[in-house]
């Protein structure tokens, strides 16, 4: 089968969540593919942090933002100038897309769509919901990072099934490297002066990850920690955004009687998060709203138990090894916590269960479906395995070490 040459938007690489997702599918087609040419549009210094890619990569430089004006005419212009056969778009954004080839597009949540529309006036939300319908509707295909978002998109928009893939997530291989060793935990004791038996939380800060409650239970569990005489100098550690923007935290924190026992972190490098992860008594994550939800993943990889949300994707990705609680409860949470904290045998099962759910996702599973689908729409055709595709080997494994 003739190759297929696809351009792929790379200019969100360096962001959170969309940027992880682009690294680890370019990282991962590098590995497998050698067959077909890829086009990484957008600015060099970001391919960069991929590490090594093999010839068949191409960088096409673009600096120009992807919501701009400029930057679609400019995105444009170099597709129809290489004469792509395909564009994959890594995120959804609502620009009609009159593109010289067909395009794929990856939709994480709907949760920007519908936050926007909330602030909006009748008027623009109708718009919006319009520019995204019709970029949505003139996708060839469109993968959703999950069932559940995959749903959404039906429910909302009313995209016929078929045309929408369910391809997953899976954790950055950084989170893989095995337990932490004690240099390792030594590291953190100096550098962070965690010295102490801990909680984590790690992700953004924004309103629908619900760190409001997840401090609300923290404080009522030390309550509880406090009859019982147990773990009396447990804290809460947060990772993660910066708090500028998010002065209501505080403010939690010194109302609920914790400002001693919580700590903001901010930003950490994987290289370090994974330590915190392997440390951590309990990974909780009580999101309101997730379309995929990596970190409860990341944190189930090391063996940590993961108290998290019943709603949204949650429950697909966790599957049977965390403990779910109504993430609008506070009460409930905090009892989760206060369970999974003293029930060792408890414990034990959800780190045998954490592994094995952990090991059902792999970016090489999902990337090889990805090329399947880039075959039928680029080339026509397409197979159950792809041609040109071959696993990984030590030479091809070379990435760079920056940070996630």
């Amino acid at each position: 089968m003739p190759s297929v040459k696809i351009a792929i938007d790379i200019r969100r690489m360096t962001e959170f969540g969309v940027g992880t997702y682009i690294r680890n599918v370019v990282r991962t087609l590098g590995r497998l593919d050698r067959e077909n040419k890829y086009l990484l549009i957008g600015p060099p210094a970001k391919v960069k942090e991929i590490g090594s890619l093999p010839p068949n990569f191409h960088t096409v430089p673009l600096e120009e933002p992807e919501r701009s004006l400029k930057g679609y005419r400019e995105f444009r212009t170099i597709v129809k100038h290489l004469n792509a056969d395909l564009v994959h778009i890594p995120n959804l954004f609502s620009v009609p897309r009159a593109l010289p080839c067909p395009y794929v597009m990856t939709v994480h949540d709907m949760l920007e769509h519908m936050s926007r529309a909330r602030g909006q006036t009748g008027f623009w939300r109708s718009v919006h919901f319009q520019l995204t319908k019709r970029t949505l509707s003139g996708a060839a295909r469109i993968f959703a990072v999950s069932n559940f978002t995959k749903n959404e998109i039906e429910k909302l928009f009313g995209i016929p099934p078929e045309r929408i893939e369910v391809v997953y997530n899976a954790i950055d291989e950084r989170f893989l490297h095995g337990h932490a060793t004690e240099a390792e935990r030594e590291l953190i004791a100096q550098r962070y002066q965690v010295t102490y038996p801990f909680l984590l939380y790690a992700g953004r800060v924004s309103p629908h990850k619900n760190v409001v409650r997840m401090i609300e239970a923290f404080s009522a569990l030390k309550t509880e920690l406090e009859r019982d005489q147990a773990f009396p100098d447990l804290k809460l550690i947060i990772i993660g955004d910066d708090l500028s923007g998010n002065p209501d935290l505080r403010r939690t924190v010194v109302r609920s009687g914790v400002q001693n026992d919580v700590r903001f972190l901010g930003f950490v490098p994987i290289e370090v998060l994974r330590i915190f992860y392997d440390s951590a008594k309990i990974f909780v994550f009580p999101s309101l709203y997730e379309g995929f939800g990596l970190p409860p993943l990341e944190a189930m990889a090391h063996g940590t138990p993961v108290v998290t949300s019943n709603v949204s994707s949650l429950p697909e990705v966790v599957g049977n090894a965390a403990v779910l609680v109504n993430p609008e409860n506070v009460f409930e949470i905090m009892r989760a916590l206060h369970r999974v904290l003293l029930d060792q045998a408890l414990r034990e099962r959800m780190k045998e269960r954490s592994y094995q759910q952990a090991a059902k996702f792999s970016w090489e599973k999902s990337v090889r479906r990805i090329v399947e689908v880039y075959r039928q729409i680029g080339g026509g055709g397409g197979s159950a395995e792809p041609s040109g595709l071959h696993p990984a080997t030590d030479k091809d494994t070379r990435i760079s070490s920056g940070v996630a």
